[in-house]
Order: C-alpha cells, then sequence, then structure tokens
C-alpha cells in the first residue's frame, strides 16, 4: 500500500456518522500470509497471560459508532485496560470517537495525540503503536488484511464480523486464524448473539437433542437501508472517487460484501450455530436490486436455500427495503417439534409442555469483551476464528449463488478466484463501479 496521508483530514465536511469505520490496506494471498507469519512465530507475545495487575493497552482500529461501543466496553471489561492507540481513515470519526470515549470513561483513555492516527495507513500505525490488544471494527474488506498484520504483530484481537468480502479474503483469515492459534492468540469475534445468554441456552437444548434432528431452518432478516446512497449531486466537488465510495462504503460490494454478507450474516451465524457448525454442501439463491439506487453495485434482498449433507434444508430470506414488513426471527424445525426465536422470545416445542427461556439476560456485546479480556488474563486464550470464518463464508456463498442464479458449492465458493477488493490504494486512483449483478449474466469466477 502507498503509504500517504489523508489529504481531507481536516477539511472533510461528512458527519462522523457518515464516515464510520475506515482504513485500507493490501489484500495477500493465504500463502504470502503463511509466509508472513512463519517469519514473525518467534516474536514475544505480550499479555498471552496477563496478570491481574498488568496494565492491557487496546488500540482501536476504525472509529464509527460500531468501534467506539466496542472501545468502550473493552475499556469496561476489565479495571486494568487503557486505550493508547486510535485509527481511521478519516480524521472526524476519530475525533468524534475519542472526544465520546473521554466522556464516557475519562480515566480509561490514554490517547495522546501523537498516537491518533489517520491515513490509509493508520491500521499499521495502532498495531505498531505498542499496543496489546486491537479492535478491528473498519468495513469487512480491509478486514483480512488487518487482521493479518495484528496477529503478525503478535495482539490479542476483537474482530468485528464479517471477515471478509470474498474468497481470497476467506482463504487469507484462515490462515490468519491458524497462526493464531499456534502464537495462542486471543480472537473474539463480534458476532453478538454467540455471546447473548438465552440464545446459548437456547442452542444449548437444541444441540442436546429437544427438537431432535433438525430438518429444516428459516431464518429472517427484514429491515429497512443501512445507508442508502446519496445522489451524485451532493458529491463535494473535487473529493477522489476512492473517498466517496469510503465514506458511502455500505453501498459497494468490494467494501461491505453486500447486505447479506454485512448483515444478515448474523442470521447465518445462528443457522450455522443450530447446526453445530456444521457447514452446508450447495447453495441455491435469488436476490436483486428492485428499489433504483443513485450508485453502488447491492442486492436490496436475498432468498438463499441452503442442503446440509444430511438432506436439511436451511432458508434465509432478508431485504433492505423502506415501507416494508420487519422481521428478524430464527426458525427451527426437528423431528420431534419445532423451535423459534420471535420478537426476543425463545421457545421450544416438542410434545408436553412447551418451553420458554425465563432466565437471565446480558449484554451480549459488554459479554464479548468481558470474556476476551478474561481468557488474556487466564492464559486461556478463546479463539473464535474458524467458525466465524465459516459462517462468513457460507454468507458469502449465498451472495455467489445470487449474483450467478447457479447453485454453487462450499468447495467452489472456498476456492473462488474473484478478488473484489484492490491490491492497493491510493487517494488519486481510478476506483472503477463494476455494474450490479444480473443473475443468469453474471459469471462464477
Amino acid at each position: 500500500m502507498k503509504s500517504n496521508s489523508d489529504p481531507l483530514a481536516s477539511t472533510s465536511s461528512f458527519s462522523p456518522r457518515s464516515a464510520t469505520r475506515r482504513e485500507f490496506l493490501r489484500t495477500s494471498g493465504a500463502a504470502a500470509v503463511g509466509g508472513m507469519f512463519a517469519a514473525n512465530l518467534a516474536l514475544p507475545i505480550r499479555g498471552a497471560a496477563a496478570a491481574g495487575g498488568d496494565v492491557l493497552r487496546v488500540g482501536l482500529i476504525g472509529c464509527g459508532g460500531r468501534g467506539t461501543g466496542a472501545a468502550n466496553q473493552a475499556l469496561t471489561a476489565d479495571k486494568n485496560v487503557v486505550l493508547t492507540a486510535m485509527g481511521d481513515v478519516f480524521a472526524a470519526p476519530l475525533k468524534h470517537s475519542l472526544t465520546t470515549l473521554k466522556q464516557a470513561t475519562p480515566d480509561r483513555v490514554k490517547v495522546d495525540p501523537d498516537h491518533c492516527f489517520v491515513g490509509l495507513d493508520a491500521y499499521q500505525k495502532v498495531i505498531d503503536s505498542g499496543v496489546d490488544v486491537v479492535l478491528l471494527c473498519s468495513p469487512p474488506g480491509f478486514r483480512p488484511v488487518h487482521l493479518a498484520a495484528a496477529v503478525a504483530a503478535g495482539k490479542h484481537i476483537f474482530c468485528e464480523k464479517p471477515v471478509a468480502t470474498d474468497a481470497p479474503g476467506i482463504r487469507s483469515v484462515l490462515a490468519s486464524v491458524a497462526a493464531a492459534k499456534q502464537k495462542k492468540l486471543a480472537l473474539v469475534a463480534g458476532f453478538c448473539w454467540r455471546y447473548d445468554l438465552p440464545r446459548r441456552d437456547f442452542f444449548k437444548r437444541v444441540h442436546d437433542g429437544a427438537i431432535g434432528e433438525i430438518r429444516a431452518i428459516y431464518g429472517t432478516y427484514y429491515t429497512g437501508p443501512v445507508k442508502p446512497m446519496p445522489p451524485a449531486s451532493e458529491r463535494p466537488a473535487g473529493m477522489s472517487e476512492l473517498e466517496w465510495q469510503l465514506h458511502n462504503w455500505y453501498n459497494f460490494t468490494w467494501i461491505c460484501g453486500d447486505s447479506l454478507v454485512e448483515q444478515a450474516v448474523h442470521s447465518v451465524d445462528k443457522m450455522a450455530w443450530a447446526m453445530k457448525d456444521e457447514m452446508p454442501i450447495k447453495a441455491v439463491a435469488v436476490g436483486g436490486r428492485q428499489i433504483p439506487a443513485h450508485g453502488g453495485n447491492i442486492f436490496d434482498h436475498f432468498e438463499v436455500n441452503y442442503e446440509y449433507q444430511n438432506g436439511a434444508r436451511g432458508f434465509l430470506a432478508c431485504r433492505q427495503q423502506t415501507g416494508c414488513y420487519s422481521e428478524n426471527n430464527d426458525y427451527l424445525m426437528g423431528e420431534k417439534g419445532l423451535a423459534n426465536i420471535r420478537s426476543g422470545r425463545l421457545e421450544i416445542k416438542a410434545g408436553g409442555t412447551p418451553w420458554r427461556y425465563s432466565g437471565p439476560t446480558n449484554d451480549m456485546y459488554q459479554a464479548e469483551h468481558d470474556e476476551l479480556f478474561a481468557a488474556i488474563r487466564a492464559g486461556r486464550p478463546i479463539n473464535d476464528g474458524l467458525w466465524m470464518t465459516h459462517s462468513c463464508l457460507m454468507a458469502i456463498m449465498g451472495r455467489m449463488a445470487a449474483y450467478t442464479g447457479q447453485e454453487i458449492t462450499w468447495d467452489q465458493a472456498l476456492n473462488s478466484q474473484e478478488k473484489l477488493v484492490p491490491d492497493e490504494l491510493d487517494w488519486n486512483m481510478s476506483l472503477e463501479v463494476p455494474p450490479t449483478a444480473l443473475p443468469g449474466r453474471t459469471k462464477f469466477v
């Protein structure tokens, strides 16, 4: 990557909300990543088993709303944690995040001005700043290189979902996951539902046979648009194509992965969880763009049909359109009965008296960090890497099936050569937006 300062760091007129979670990278192949790890395996790993009195220094990469929330949760998880470095492609969200965090936990925020990094290489500067734990909260297209750099440097990691937007990125992340295990680094995923007490109880009962063998799962993720693409007329004069796309990252497949991969992946992950993280063997899907957009190239609806080795089926339906019915539920159908998560109610109906969850609840976002830092202190690192990566590939597999209109197998998805993320970014680069996919015409690569 070309290392250069952000020429718009002090002049951007975008709001902190519109400038959330950015930085960038070069995407590396699995072989290159593996070589980098091999060269760094002898590095000492500070904090692999940190005593309770040791101060753990945290660096935040990606200073949007989710990144700010993750940093606050990290600072709340352990009494001896301090935030010492922050990085973002743009200055505005970093400044807003720093102000917010200082107001929330003033005694834990120790970020000096020379540890506020802005630009396309900000992520590496955070990693190299002497931190022990990094929070990877940038858009997902950045994740593979950020994760590889963090693991190579021996950092414990909180990694937001999803972890990649294409198969080369997935393969890079799998190499990072293996290296993190070898180095005994903690790696906690941002799939928050896995840290929710009610759902942990629910899925344990399902795994223990409450409804027998699962025959089918239906997951819904019907919501409104996350961040609609503004019209081209709102683009400030002189703004480069790269900056325009980064400000509106959710509308471009290369950086967000599309709505299925960036948002509905939560429902995909719960499907994977229900199936004990056994992955489907193939998928077919439909999807498209029904409501015209001003730009970008993502779909606004998908329906994916996953097939498992034992014949079970997983159905996922998601939509992001205004004025439509909203729902985010999970329906499990087993040989003995039903298990449903509907409007926050967790119920199992399989003969006799139906079971409904009535136990304790928790803040699942906080629990992610509580368990991460407790594991670091105990020297027993959590590694969510394999299942988090498989869940993301499962979502990408569904997108591939919808984009092409073809049946896509798991092996095809994993080994796809379609590379969405540019090798190198520069503020003045040409960054053409590929046309929105046309099922039956768009080819699988």
